[in-house]
C-alpha cells in the first residue's frame, strides 16, 4: 500500500474531476481564492477565511489545507478534493466523517471560484461526492448546511432531495445568523441521469470506512 493512499483517488463527472488535494493543486486553489469567492459584503463560511486573504495572500489558508491533510485518520477523515474544469482548478469539494464504519455518516462542503459560478458546477461536484459515498462507501446519510436565506445554496441542496433538519445560531463576524442543517437520506438522493466514475478506490477504500 503507498504512503499515501489517497494520491491516486480520481472522481469524474461529464464536465469535472475530483482529486485528493496536492500542494501544487493547493497553490492553484490560493490563486482562485484571491480572484474572489463572494461579495465582500457577505459571509457565506462558517469561518470567515476569506476576510484574512488579503493579509497573508493565502499562506493560512494553505496551512489549514495541510493541517487538514495532516490528521486525516481512519475514525476522522477529511478528504478536500480540488475540483478541475478542463485541468483548471476552480474550487474545491469537501467531505469528512468520523466513525464512519459505524454511523455510515458524511459531511459535505464547497466552494468555487466567483467566475466559475452560475454553471451548474457545483450541484455536479457534489453530487459526485454523494454518488461516491452512497454507492462506493456505502454511506446512509449526508449533511450539509447553509444560511438561512442563502437561496442558491438551499435550492441546489433541495432539489438533490436534502431536508431541514434545525439550525444552529453562529457569528461568524460577530454578529448572529442562522445556520440551517441539511440531511440527505441515501433513499431520497435525487439522482441525475450520469453516474461518477471512481478510479483507484480499492487503494484507500479500507482507510475511509474502517
Amino acid at each position: 500500500m503507498s504512503a499515501w493512499p489517497l494520491r491516486n483517488l480520481v472522481l469524474r463527472t461529464p464536465r469535472l474531476e475530483l482529486r485528493p488535494d496536492d500542494d501544487e493543486g493547493l497553490y492553484e486553489l490560493v490563486d482562485v481564492a484571491l480572484a474572489g469567492v463572494h461579495d465582500p459584503s457577505e459571509m457565506p463560511f462558517y469561518v470567515p477565511w476569506t476576510d484574512n486573504l488579503p493579509n497573508d495572500n493565502g499562506m493560512s489558508m494553505l496551512q489549514h489545507y495541510w493541517g487538514t491533510r495532516a490528521k486525516f485518520a481512519a475514525k476522522d477523515w477529511v478528504i478536500n478534493f480540488l475540483v478541475r474544469r478542463d485541468g483548471e482548478v476552480i474550487g474545491t469539494q469537501q467531505i469528512g466523517a468520523r466513525d464512519f464504519g459505524v454511523l455510515r455518516e458524511v459531511n459535505t462542503g464547497s466552494w468555487l471560484g466567483q467566475s466559475f459560478q452560475g454553471n451548474g458546477f457545483g450541484t455536479e461536484m457534489r453530487i459526485a461526492v454523494l454518488q461516491f459515498a452512497f454507492d462506493h462507501l456505502a454511506a446512509r446519510i449526508a449533511r450539509s448546511a447553509a444560511w438561512l436565506g442563502n437561496h442558491a445554496s438551499t435550492r441546489v441542496s433541495e432539489k438533490l432531495g436534502y431536508v431541514h433538519d434545525g439550525t444552529v445560531g453562529v457569528a461568524p463576524r460577530g454578529e448572529r445568523l442562522e445556520h440551517v442543517r441539511l440531511r440527505l437520506d441515501a433513499a431520497d438522493f435525487v439522482r441525475p441521469e450520469w453516474d461518477v466514475s471512481v478510479e483507484n478506490l480499492a487503494e484507500c477504500v479500507q482507510l475511509i470506512t474502517s
